[in-house]
């Protein structure tokens, strides 16, 4: 839609009845912050490449890691994506009911991933392999652990658009939610599928 003489241009989005609202300035902005997100994993990638050696006498990945635990909670977290599409799936066919049951499903997902991680983290911990005793194990639980918080925010989101959903349904800034939901859930996928292959895969095999 162009803007008229005289008013200044705004991003418009089209709901799921055809009807145009303004709005698209929400995804242009959440974008912007996935691009920013984006930067913020890749200093943290950088930094474990440059650490990844500094074992400073201390364990090394194929003594710290069980590399099928790790590929189990892989496949958690990327059920949890085919989750979270089928609820998009349902959102396009106006399914308030799948909508919210294929949430649920995903959090659910995302707070197992979570809790597989944090037992990861008490047990070495427990082995005395703290983000104090080498370069490498901070860069590790640097990077590991701030992909599982935004796995925890992702969760917390679901628990909100719950709510809404319940309180609005699927109306038009609900969608928009959703859509921006989707896209951050996905996201966290793709860092994590980083994660698998150059900490936990890499390092156990190298």
């Amino acid at each position: 839609m162009t803007a008229e003489a005289g008013t200044s241009p705004q991003f418009y989005d089209v709901d799921g009845h055809g009807a145009a609202h303004p709005g698209g300035g929400t995804l242009l902005g959440f974008w912007i912050y996935l691009m920013s997100d984006a930067l913020l994993f890749a200093t943290l990638f950088a930094t474990f490449g440059v650490l990844s050696s500094s074992f400073a006498g201390g364990p090394t990945p194929h003594e710290l890691f069980d590399l099928r635990l790790v590929a189990v909670n892989t496949g958690i977290l990327l059920l949890s994506a085919l989750t979270c599409g089928l609820a998009m799936i349902s959102l396009q066919h106006e399914r308030p009911g799948a909508v919210r049951a294929w949430l649920v499903v995903t959090a659910l997902l995302g707070i197992a991933f979570v809790g597989i991680e944090l037992n990861e983290f008490a047990h070495l911990f427990a082995e005395g392999a703290t983000p104090r005793r080498s370069g490498y194990l901070s860069a590790f639980f640097t990077l590991v652990a701030t992909h599982g918080l935004h796995v925890s925010f992702g969760v917390l989101w679901i628990a909100v658009m719950l709510v809404q959903l319940g309180q609005r349904g699927l109306h038009a800034e609900n969608r928009r939610r959703l859509l921006c939901l989707s896209m951050f859930w996905h996201f966290l996928d793709v860092i994590w599928i980083g994660v698998f292959t150059f900490v936990y895969l890499l390092g156990v095999l190298r």
